[in-house]
């Protein structure tokens, strides 16, 4: 079929592999131009994409290290330095992972709190023995998925809990107030550039969003 004059023909890469040379308009592309056409336009964009994500990923490390570095400067690190290992997991999901269910305050906050108060109860009730520590990180996982309350890092709560012989007012210092510090620095520094999603995205997000147990499909 001819051209109309001064209209280029179109090609498709899935079905036009480029071995027999089109006729564009009196100019001749050929399967190996077209390839190379083709190669620049991706090598562009792939500079344009790797600038973009190379300063978002620094934006994301300057919010990573200003979070962490304020609770653990309010924080009573001394008291429990175990409790270093969960908050920092919860830096990777606030200022990395921001959109996920995970990092949303209900998981936060329900995860952390829910998880250290088990500990704490476990410990107060029965000692540190093996068997208390098991029993401990069973209860939180059963009531993070029954209350659609998972965030990983706080998984390690309910062990430091009772490691450290920890009383009620660990919920507080140093669990909730390093993750209250966490999450308003996450509010603040995901309202400064333009363009991101503001933290939190859903306050009562569920994680995870339905029965999503174990390895099963359905």
């Amino acid at each position: 079929m001819a051209d109309k004059p001064g209209q280029l023909w179109k090609i498709n890469p899935s079905t036009d592999p480029g071995l027999k040379p089109r006729v564009c308009s009196g100019l001749i592309l050929s399967g190996a131009f077209y390839r190379t056409l083709k190669a620049e336009a991706w090598r562009r964009r792939s500079i344009k994409f790797n600038a973009r994500d190379l300063g978002r990923l620094i934006w994301c490390a300057v919010g990573a290290a200003t979070g962490i570095g304020i609770a653990l400067w309010f924080v009573d690190v001394s008291s429990s330095p175990f409790l270093l290992a969960s908050i920092g997991g919860s830096t990777m999901f606030l200022f990395g992972l921001t959109r996920a269910a995970a990092a949303q305050p209900r998981a936060l906050f329900g995860g952390h709190l829910g998880g250290a108060l088990i500990g704490v109860l476990c410990s107060q009730a029965f000692g540190d023995a093996l068997w208390v520590y098991i029993l401990a990180v069973v209860l939180t996982l059963i009531f993070m998925l029954t209350t659609k309350t998972v965030h990983p890092p706080a998984g390690a709560n309910p062990l430091i809990m009772v490691h450290q012989h920890a009383n009620l007012f660990a919920l507080w210092q140093p669990v909730g107030l390093s993750i209250l510090i966490l999450a308003l620095v996450a509010v603040v520094w995901s309202r400064l550039v333009p363009g991101m999603f503001h933290y939190p995205t859903k306050w009562f997000d569920k994680s995870p969003p339905s029965i999503f147990w174990g390895g099963w499909s359905e």
